[in-house]
């Protein structure tokens, strides 16, 4: 072999390392531009990653997710005393009641989607509801329940958009936004986030996940997890731009002579249904997917896929009391 070959095939290794070097700095510059943080908000875990070149913008995006989460938690947590939510379960049926514009959007928004779902949604299910520990393990008994069901019926919040006003028209109705807010709040997470100028991240509240574009040239992979072991995924799905929230009788419960009592309650019995174990939504916001997740769950298999395949934004992956897998019509295809 000539000097001049051995030459070029040094030059071409040393070319080929170099490369190398600048893949392996790009690819450890690519990873340290991206940023996570966790917190205790709204009784569940908030995850927030985001990616951007700058540090200082990485942080303010970051703390602009928390800031966000905690103003909807001020606003429509039933364990704060001060919220609106709270004044408003205290006081709406003896006068009316002004809200801020975030919590008249989202009332109105869950009647619509009470309409929508036929009842399945309803966040008067509360005025039973919160006759549930369980942390405690307590529930009512059937003399409790039918002395409340009355209340139970999306219709009896009155609303009136003139002065954002709220009225109950039953003395024993009480709401609860929990199938609701925490996907408005990522919602509203992700706005803050396109604002700051980010354009991939990921805002997660409990079950509700929703991205922001992709992970850098690959999608996302968001996993359901198994409802009777949360170590395990039931499936892994790739998502970019989209969000999906899921359901599940797993969430808050205990067990009582072998049968599970959870917080997924029907607004028709008072009592939590039993038909499937999880349900997941995907769709392209959260606070739809939220609501939509548990008004499946209500509804049961055959008419809650009945009402997704009904909606083309929307997609469900269902599990049943019996462990089976069940998808839209679009997942099918």
């Amino acid at each position: 072999m000539s000097r001049q070959s051995i030459s070029k095939k040094r030059i071409n290794t040393q070319i080929l390392v170099i490369l190398m070097f600048c893949t392996l700095a790009m690819s450890g510059q690519s990873f340290s531009q991206w940023e996570e943080r966790s917190a205790a908000i709204m009784g569940t875990n908030i995850r927030a990653e985001v990616y951007h070149e700058s540090e200082q913008l990485r942080n303010q995006a970051l703390s602009a997710v928390m800031m966000q989460m905690e103003e909807i938690n001020q606003l429509m947590s039933p364990y704060i005393d001060s919220s609106e939510l709270s004044l408003l379960n205290r006081e709406a049926a003896t006068r009316k009641v002004v809200v801020s514009d975030e919590l008249f959007y989202l009332l109105a928004l869950s009647a619509r989607l009470s309409e929508l779902t036929k009842g399945a949604f309803d966040i008067t299910f509360a005025s039973v509801g919160y006759m549930y520990d369980y942390k405690e393990q307590q529930r009512p008994d059937q003399a409790q329940i039918d002395g409340k069901l009355q209340a139970i019926d999306y219709r009896h919040v009155q609303l009136d958009p003139a002065n954002n006003s709220v009225r109950f028209a039953h003395h024993d109705l009480k709401i609860d936004l929990g199938g609701i807010a925490k996907g408005y709040a990522v919602d509203l997470a992700i706005e803050r986030l396109k604002a700051l100028g980010i354009e991939h991240a990921l805002v997660t509240a409990g079950g509700d996940t929703r991205l922001l574009g992709d992970r850098l040239g690959k999608p996302w992979i968001v996993g359901i997890r198994d409802p009777r072991d949360e170590e395990k995924q039931a499936v892994v799905i790739p998502l970019e731009s989209a969000a999906m929230s899921t359901s599940g009788d797993y969430e808050r419960y205990f067990e009582e002579d072998g049968k599970r009592y959870h917080h997924i309650i029907s607004p028709r019995t008072g009592e939590s249904v039993y038909e499937v174990q999880s349900v997941s939504i995907i769709g392209p916001e959260s606070v739809y997917n939220d609501a939509l997740s548990t008004a499946v769950f209500v509804m049961g298999l055959e008419n809650g896929i009945g009402l997704i395949n009904g909606l083309p934004e929307f997609e469900a992956i269902v599990m049943d009391n019996e462990r089976r897998m069940h998808y839209s019509s679009g997942l099918q295809q």
